[in-house]
């Protein structure tokens, strides 16, 4: 971590900066990498092109706080959803539309996917996940034994995993049945990631552990020793790795030559006494960034352990923290409001 000084020069030359004032529920960047969005406790959107310069635009999108953040199926704007029971598409011009209302009752998980032809959303409310095509219009409610607490689409939109208490469902998203694959381990399940080639499905559980089921055979997966709750895990983007946050560092599970079964995890990036709070994949290179409860925010290369200091400690832990999709840039905010977009591009 001995890069600190000039991680800070980077940020200032190569980064913006704003205080937003209330919580980073979320950050992410549109399917174009054009813009970056920041979803807060006050229910406010905030959008910014994603060289992070210039105006950033203020939406008063949910009353009450912003739950979830996405991007939108399409190549720009984003989905939001609120304790409001809304569910709104913004335009890239800040443009609200709402798509759907349970009426009240809190929509707190979503999920989009995007294909040359046709896109899909995905919004938990309770026990529900609806289902809409990239025009908004519901195609389908699929019914859960509990409050679905995490989803994820795989690469192709294909399959549609939700988690809940006692495991996890995974669901076809064109199947006319609708009889989802039921994963079983009991205990609280508090969100979930899908390998990208559909190979596995892993769900963060509430006592400090991972648990996985490979799909071709069942079998389980344990992954324990974290000493806080896993919050942020994702696959890169060739599924070779999972990393996850719940140390003092960036935590990678193997997922090649027969693991994770009997192989130990990787840990990158470790500050001690510091806990990572979230982590982020790069879209397309063998890199994983993380956010730390002191504020701190790196970016990992794995293989290497070479790691380069994006921001310094600050007053708050990083709570939100995402890549653009062509993977130039990096937008991350913090507890206490403060947001980042991040210019990594090679120059």
């Amino acid at each position: 971590m001995s890069a600190s000084a000039a991680a800070a020069t980077l940020l200032t030359t190569r980064g913006t900066l704003r205080e937003l004032g209330a919580h980073v529920i979320a950050a992410c960047f549109d399917r174009g990498s054009t813009e970056a969005a920041f979803g807060l406790g006050d229910g406010t959107v905030h959008l910014a092109e994603a060289p992070g310069g210039g105006d950033w635009q203020r939406i008063e999108a949910h009353d009450g706080a912003v739950l979830a953040l996405a991007p939108d199926a399409r190549e720009f704007g984003f989905v939001s959803a609120g304790d409001d029971g809304v569910l709104h598409r913004i335009s890239a011009t800040g443009a609200l539309t709402e798509l759907f209302s349970t009426g009240g009752k809190w929509i707190e998980q979503l999920a989009t996917h995007a294909e040359p032809r046709a896109g899909l959303l995905a919004c938990a409310a309770g026990k529900q996940v609806h289902l809409f095509d990239i025009a908004g219009v519901r195609l389908k409610t699929l019914p859960h034994p509990s409050t679905v607490t995490g989803l994820a689409f795989d690469a192709r939109g294909k399959r549609l995993a939700a988690s809940h208490y006692n495991g996890a469902s995974v669901w076809f998203t064109a199947s006319k049945s609708d009889n989802p694959r039921v994963l079983e381990w009991k205990g609280s399940h508090i969100g979930v990631a899908m390998h990208p080639a559909a190979e596995a499905v892993v769900t963060a559980m509430q006592e400090n552990a991972l648990h996985g089921w490979y799909l071709a055979d069942g079998q389980h997966l344990r992954m324990t020793g974290y000493p806080a709750k896993t919050e942020s895990f994702g696959f890169t983007r060739n599924g070779k790795w999972l990393a996850s946050s719940g140390a003092d560092g960036i935590v990678l599970w193997p997922f090649f030559g027969g693991g994770p079964l009997g192989k130990p995890p990787v840990e990158l990036a470790p500050i001690e006494g510091v806990l990572c709070t979230r982590v982020a994949c790069h879209p397309k290179d063998e890199l994983v960034a993380a956010g730390y409860a002191d504020g701190t925010v790196v970016v990992a290369q794995i293989g290497t352990q070479r790691v380069v200091v994006v921001a310094e400690p600050g007053p708050a832990a990083i709570s939100a923290l995402a890549w653009s999709v062509d993977g130039a840039r990096l937008a991350f905010g913090t507890e206490l409001g403060l947001a980042a977009v991040v210019d990594l591009s090679a120059r």
